[in-house]
Order: C-alpha cells, then structure tokens, then sequence
C-alpha cells in the first residue's frame, strides 16, 4: 500500500459532485461570505490607498491606490482559497467526516481532493471577482484588459489552494494552522509587492521573493488592471502551474497516507 500513497492523482471526471456539493452548502450563506472576503481586503484597500497613499508620491507610475488595488485582489485570492483548504477542508475531513461519507459512494479520495482543489479555487475566483467589481466600479482599474486577470485569479487560487491541502493533511487540529500563516503566508505577503515594489526590499530578500507564487500572481495581475500587458507571461504561468501540479501530488499522497491506512 505504501507505494500508492505517492502514486499521481487520478482525479477522472468525477469529482464535480464534490464541487457542487461545497457550492450546494455555501449558496445558503452566500452573501455572507461574499461580504465576509471582501470586507478586510477593501478596508485595508481604501485605508491605506486613500490614507497612506495621500501621503505618497506616485508608485511605478501610478497613484498608490490603483498600485495597492492589484495586489488586494491577489491577495484577497490567497486568503479565500487558503483558508478554504485548511479551515472548511479540515472540518469536512476530520470533524465532520463528510469525506468519510462520500468515500462510502463510488468516488475515490482523489475525486474528493480534486473536487476540493476546484472549489477552493472556485471560491477564491469569486472573491476576486467581487473586488475587482468594486474597484472597476471606483476607477481604479483599465477595463477591457482587466478582465484577463480573471484566468490569474482561478489560477492563483488553484495554487493556493494545493498548498492548502498539504496543510491540511498533515494538521492534527485548527491550531496547527497557524504556523502554515505565521511562518509562510504572512511574510510571504509583505514581500511579493502587493504592498509595495519588491525593489524596495533587500537583494537577498528580493530573490526569495522571486520565487514565491504570491509574486508570480501579482506580476500577472498588476500590469492587466492598469491596462498593460504583463512581461515574462508564460514564466509566471509556468510558476502558478508548476506550484498547482507539484502541491496536488504532495497533498494526494499525504492525505492517502492519513486516511487510507
């Protein structure tokens, strides 16, 4: 058995009924939970855009609002899938054994994991959808070519998300959970220019950036909400891809490991 825990994912054509059963079970908390993703990124948005920005002269060329809008909706993307994957992902499994339950129908975990991977996406591409509608709305991005930021967003989500599982296989309870944020997502946050331009930041420092997917998101993002074309497109691509495919291999295994002992 142990050879299979780390076998690759078959994840077939059946794992839609995972995904509409999460979407069945969120609909019914719907606005909720829209007003919940969108509360914290738009006031730390507006907050520090209009305060602190007021303050500022113009950030690669444009008003800091418009710089800081790019960066909280990426941002935004990775806190919705994430705590998607921990946070719900770990109630389903461990708490509320749903998994169990369907494990007891002819899908297989794989289905499970996958139709959790896309509806943490799923979930974080509407978060993102429903700030990018509240800045177009402010004129704080450059429409038609904004709306390609929509493909990043599912993208980025899909790559957090991965990551999520990992974490949640491995998780013995919720507070293990804020390692995952303390340790990794938070630094990873104030260095991936979403606040600020990484050139600001230590040579070292701008290296490990770099290579962090949360910088790949944004180098995708910012260039289309202000109305450019992104360079090294299929670099940064190839990133999220590449973080997406290896994360969902790890977190199949892991989870095999832990559940199908």
């Amino acid at each position: 058995m142990r050879h299979e825990w780390f076998a690759l994912p078959r994840p077939g054509l059946r794992w839609l009924p995972v995904w509409q059963r999460n979407f069945l079970v969120w609909r019914k908390l719907a606005i909720p939970s829209i007003m919940g993703n969108l509360a914290d990124p738009l006031i730390y948005m507006l907050g520090l855009g209009y305060g602190l920005g007021g303050l500022l002269p113009q950030v690669q060329g444009v008003d800091y609002v418009r710089f800081l809008a790019a960066g909280t909706i990426v941002a935004s993307t990775m806190n919705a899938a994430t705590f998607e994957a921990l946070y719900s992902a770990f109630s389903r499994m461990h708490v509320q054994k749903t998994w169990d339950a369907i494990l007891n129908t002819p899908l297989s975990l794989d289905h499970v994991l996958t139709g959790e991977l896309v509806w943490a996406a799923s979930k974080s591409l509407l978060a993102g959808l429903a700030i990018l509608l509240v800045i177009g709305a402010l004129g704080l991005v450059s429409w038609p070519l904004a709306l390609w930021v929509l493909p990043v967003i599912f993208l980025t989500g899909l790559a957090f998300a991965a990551m999520g599982l990992i974490v949640c296989a491995l998780a013995p309870s919720y507070d293990f959970f804020m390692y995952y944020f303390t340790l990794f997502i938070t630094p990873m946050l104030l260095v991936s220019g979403v606040f600020f331009p990484t050139e600001q930041l230590p040579a070292m420092v701008q290296t490990v950036a770099a290579w962090l997917p949360l910088a790949h998101a944004v180098q995708l993002a910012r260039p289309l909400l202000l109305g450019r074309i992104p360079d090294d497109i299929g670099l940064h691509l190839t990133a999220l891809v590449v973080v997406a495919g290896v994360s969902f291999c790890i977190a199949t295994g892991l989870t095999r490991r832990r559940l199908l002992k």
